[in-house]
């Protein structure tokens, strides 16, 4: 039975409401948008048995709480932090129970920048081409502030966790590596050819993120100071589609790494495209943190892409098991999730309305 569950924000710190953005947004010339951590939040959605692309918060450096006035099954990912409820410590990338009438919160983000936070539910929120992701261009989406109430359909039975300070589930979800500097694999981009030996200075050395760098891009100079790759030819470059994850490098002491926040056309030459598991590493990034890039080839990003999701669909299965088991309901849909070589994983063998429609 479905009741509805209100999550009144105390603390809000820097928070948004979230998902993976609108796909089709760069079709109409709007940017993508959508967690800057793509990874993170599937695996938020998945450890709590809903879609990867459902609604949940995004909090990025500062600390957060918030109350809720029922029992709710959340999950929290991303950057390493400090997690409570009611002062009880609670882990990280599980599912966790929270109690209605008590306070979680998230203090000291680290090792990281953006964490994850979602339910067994499902937000109640408003929409923008079918995605409820923040578009500063047009003013949609703002954060949230300390008197936000948040509504959450839910239909979770009571699940009791008689002591906090035992973990309730251990599903195996991994986070990022990170050991002190980011480590991101690109591949090259349509104009790596006219930077000759140059381009060579891109995984050469390490990078440092500055201070202007946001959702749009990143913006990274070398971290000894000597010269970034440079264009070998005059001619001028056109305004033109860039994908997400462009490098580019302008005139100055700067390259930009253009992310999910990016506008659909630029002109400037790109070097180098970030890979879609090395962009969710770069979400994570905070200014001055350190960024090492490692040059991969097409088909080694899609292995390591297709290894990723593997991990997700493995999850998603201990999830299947467990939340059935106690008979908590599931909320996923086939469509969002592969197995290692990068076919839909299924668990039926009736396809959605979705996949119906797609492929007609």
């Amino acid at each position: 039975m479905r009741e509805t569950a209100r999550v009144q924000v105390v603390e809000p710190g820097l928070s948004t409401v979230q998902d993976l953005g609108r796909a089709d947004g760069p079709r109409s010339g709007q940017m993508a948008g959508g967690a800057l951590d793509q990874y993170s939040a599937r695996m938020a959605n998945t450890l709590v048995a809903g879609d990867p692309d459902a609604a949940l918060l995004e909090l990025v450096a500062l600390d957060f709480a918030a109350t809720t006035d029922a029992d709710l099954l959340v999950a929290v990912t991303g950057a390493d932090a400090d997690v409570t409820v009611d002062g009880h410590p609670q882990p990280q990338w599980e599912p966790v129970v929270w109690r209605a009438g008590t306070r979680l919160a998230v203090r000291r983000i680290r090792s990281g920048l953006r964490v994850y936070l979602s339910v067994h539910g499902t937000f109640h929120t408003r929409r923008l081409l079918g995605s409820c992701a923040p578009d500063t261009v047009l003013g949609f989406g703002a954060p949230l502030d300390g008197d936000a109430v948040l509504t959450v359909a839910v239909d979770c039975p009571p699940v009791v966790q008689p002591w906090f300070d035992i973990p309730f589930f251990r599903l195996g979800a991994r986070p990022h590596p990170y050991s002190g500097r980011w480590n991101v694999d690109l591949t090259d981009g349509p104009d790596v050819g006219e930077f000759g030996p140059t381009a060579a200075r891109l995984v050469a050395t390490d990078y440092v993120v500055g201070d202007r760098s946001n959702h749009i891009g990143l913006r990274l100079r070398r971290a000894d100071r000597g010269p970034l790759p440079g264009r070998e030819v005059a001619t001028e470059v056109l305004s033109r589609g860039v994908p997400v994850g462009a490098v580019e490098v302008p005139d100055g002491d700067e390259l930009l790494v253009l992310h999910r926040g990016r506008g659909v056309t630029a002109g400037y030459p790109v070097l180098a495209v970030v890979t879609s598991v090395g962009l969710s590493r770069l979400g994570q990034a905070r200014p001055g943190e350190t960024v090492r890039f490692r040059h991969v080839t097409c088909a080694a990003a899609i292995a390591d892409y297709r290894r990723q999701q593997a991990h997700l669909a493995e999850i998603r299965t201990r999830v299947q098991t467990v939340y059935t088991s106690l008979g908590i309901p599931l909320h996923f849909t086939d469509r969002h999730f592969t197995d290692r070589h990068g076919h839909p994983h299924r668990t039926s063998t009736t396809p959605s309305a979705t996949e119906l429609q797609e492929s007609a």
